[in-house]
C-alpha cells in the first residue's frame, strides 16, 4: 500500500485500516498480541499500521464482510441495472407504444432525456462542488449503499465500512469519480437499449411525428429544433428544415427525417456523454488510484507510530565510558512462556559447523550480528517468548559490548538462557577459553547465563536431551 503502483489488495487494506481507526473512535482495542506481531513483520511504520489493522479486523469480522460485500457487489450491480434498463423500455414504450402512434417529438425528447440531464448536472455538481449529497444521489453511491447494506445485514460493520470507503476515496479527490464509473455505466447500457427499441420500433412501424403548442411561437421551435439538431448532423444525422417543421402533415420523407433527428437527439444527448464519461471516469481512477491511503499524519497513526517506536529498544550511539557492571535483565514469569527451545549461532565463524549435529526440535537461527539481524532475531523471541535459549558462540572469539547487549535483550524474551562456546572441528577443546566467557559473564552481571562445554550437557540441563 505504500508502494506508488497499488496493490491489488491495497484498496481493501485501506479500507479495514481506516474502519479500525473509526471502529477505535468508541474505543481503543485490545491490541497488545497485534502491536507485537506487527512490529515483528517489518520496519516501516505504515505497513506495521496496516498489519495491526488487519489483525485487528480480523478479530471483529470486518475482512469477512468485506469479502461478502465483493461477492455480492457484481450481483447488486446486474440488479440495479436489470432495474434501470426496465425502467428506460419503459419510457422507450410510452413513447412509441401508444394506439394512435403519434408521438410528440419534444415531449418524447424531454421524457427520455430529461431524468438524464437532471442527474447529470447532479453528478457535475459533485465534482466540483463539496457537497456530499450531490454524490449521494448517484446510481453508484445507491450500488455501494446496497451492497453494503445485503452483506453486512442490520447488525453488520457496513456502516463502518462505508465511512471508511468513502472516506478514502474522497481523500484522493475520487468519490464523484467512482461513484460516476458505476452510474455513468448504468446510464450508458440504458440509452443504448432505449435506442436499441426506438429505431426497432420505428424500423418496422408507421408513426406520425409532430410538435404541438398552445402559447408558444411555431419559430420558437424552428430555433430549438435547429440548435439541438447541430450537434447530431456533425455526425451525419438529419436537420429537419423550417417548412418541415411548420408543415401540418408532412410527408413520408419529411417523418423520416423527424424520426432520425430524434434519434440522434437521444444518441448526442444521452449515451455518447455517458459513454465518454465512463472512459474520463476510468482514466482518473487509474491516475489517481495510488493516493488511495489513509492519512498518515492524521493524530491517531501519529500516535500508533509513536507506539511502534517505543517499542524498539533504544539504540546505543556512543561508547560505553564504563562503571559498575549491570544486573541482568528481569526473565519472564513462567505463565507467559510457551514450550519452545531457540538455538542461535552468534557470530561464528564460516569453517564451524551449523547447525550442530544432535539438536532436538527447536528453531535454530544463525546470525551475523549486524544490527538488522538482531532486531529480526529479537523480533522472533519477542513472539514465541520461549522457555529456553542456547546462544552459541565462538570458543575463540573475545567477548565484547555488542554480545553483552545482544544477551541483555535476549533474556529479557525468555526463561532461561545457556551459553555454549563452541570450536572449529581443527580446533581443540580449551577449558581456559570457555572459563574466559565465565569470566566474563560474571564480570558483566550476567550470572545467570550459565556455560557448558558440550553440546550434550547444555541441551540436558535444558531439560531437552533427545
Amino acid at each position: 500500500m505504500i508502494n506508488t503502483a497499488l496493490r491489488e489488495s491495497a484498496f481493501p487494506d485501506a479500507v479495514i485500516t481506516e474502519a479500525i481507526r473509526w471502529t477505535e473512535e468508541k474505543g481503543p482495542l485490545d491490541d497488545a498480541q497485534a502491536m507485537r506481531t506487527a512490529a515483528s513483520r517489518s520496519a516501516d511504520a505504515h505497513t506495521r499500521i496496516t498489519a495491526r489493522a488487519l489483525q485487528l479486523g480480523e478479530r471483529i469480522g470486518l475482512q469477512s464482510e468485506l469479502v461478502r460485500a465483493r461477492q455480492w457487489g457484481p450481483w447488486v450491480l446486474l440488479g440495479l441495472v436489470a432495474l434501470v434498463v426496465v425502467a428506460g423500455l419503459g419510457l422507450a414504450g410510452n413513447v412509441v407504444g401508444g394506439g394512435e402512434r403519434h408521438i410528440n417529438v419534444i415531449v418524447a425528447l424531454v421524457s427520455l432525456l430529461g431524468i438524464h440531464l437532471l442527474a447529470l448536472l447532479l453528478w457535475l455538481a459533485g465534482l466540483w462542488l463539496p457537497l456530499g449529497s450531490f454524490n449521494t444521489s448517484s446510481l453508484g453511491w445507491i450500488w455501494l449503499s446496497l451492497t453494503a447494506r445485503v452483506a453486512g445485514g442490520k447488525r453488520g460493520q457496513a456502516p463502518v465500512l462505508l465511512r471508511a470507503a468513502t472516506g478514502l476515496l474522497s481523500r484522493a479527490r475520487l468519490l464523484p469519480w467512482a461513484f460516476g464509473l458505476v452510474s455513468h455505466g448504468i446510464w450508458a447500457l440504458s440509452f443504448a437499449v432505449v435506442l436499441a427499441a426506438l429505431l426497432f420500433a420505428l424500423a418496422f412501424r408507421s408513426y406520425t411525428l409532430s410538435w404541438e403548442t398552445t402559447i408558444l411561437d411555431p419559430d420558437f421551435f424552428v430555433r430549438a429544433v435547429h440548435a439541438l439538431g447541430w450537434a447530431p448532423a456533425q455526425l451525419g444525422f438529419p436537420v429537419p428544415d423550417a417548412a418541415t417543421i411548420l408543415s401540418a402533415a408532412p410527408g413520408a420523407a419529411g417523418q423520416r427525417t423527424w424520426a432520425l433527428w430524434l434519434t440522434g437527439c437521444i444518441a448526442v444527448y444521452g449515451l455518447l456523454p455517458r459513454v465518454a464519461l465512463v472512459l474520463l471516469s476510468a482514466v482518473v481512477w487509474h491516475r489517481r488510484k495510488a493516493a488511495l491511503q489513509p492519512d498518515w499524519s492524521d493524530p491517531y497513526y501519529r500516535k500508533l507510530m509513536a507506539r511502534f517506536a517505543a517499542l524498539a529498544p533504544p539504540a546505543i550511539v556512543d561508547a560505553d565510558p564504563g562503571g559498575a557492571p549491570g544486573t541482568a535483565p528481569a526473565s519472564l514469569a513462567p505463565s507467559e512462556l510457551q514450550d519452545a527451545l531457540f538455538v542461535i549461532g552468534f557470530e561464528l565463524p564460516a569453517d564451524l559447523a551449523w547447525p550442530p549435529a544432535g539438536l532436538p526440535a527447536a528453531q535454530v537461527q544463525r546470525i551475523d550480528g549486524s544490527a538488522p539481524a538482531r532486531r529480526a532475531l529479537l523480533d522472533q523471541l519477542a513472539l514465541a517468548r520461549p522457555r529456553a535459549v542456547l546462544l552459541v558462540c565462538h570458543a575463540a572469539s573475545s567477548p565484547d559490548r555488542g554480545t553483552e547487549r545482544f544477551l541483555r535483550e535476549v533474556l529479557a524474551h525468555c526463561g532461561e538462557c545457556r551459553l555454549w562456546p563452541a570450536h572449529a572441528a581443527e580446533e581443540a577443546a580449551d577449558a581456559g577459553l570457555a572459563q574466559r566467557w565465565v569470566d566474563w559473564l560474571q564480570g558483566t552481571g550476567l550470572q545467570r547465563v550459565a556455560v557448558t562445554h558440550r553440546l550434550e550437557d547444555a541441551l540436558k540441563q535444558l531439560g531437552t536431551a533427545p
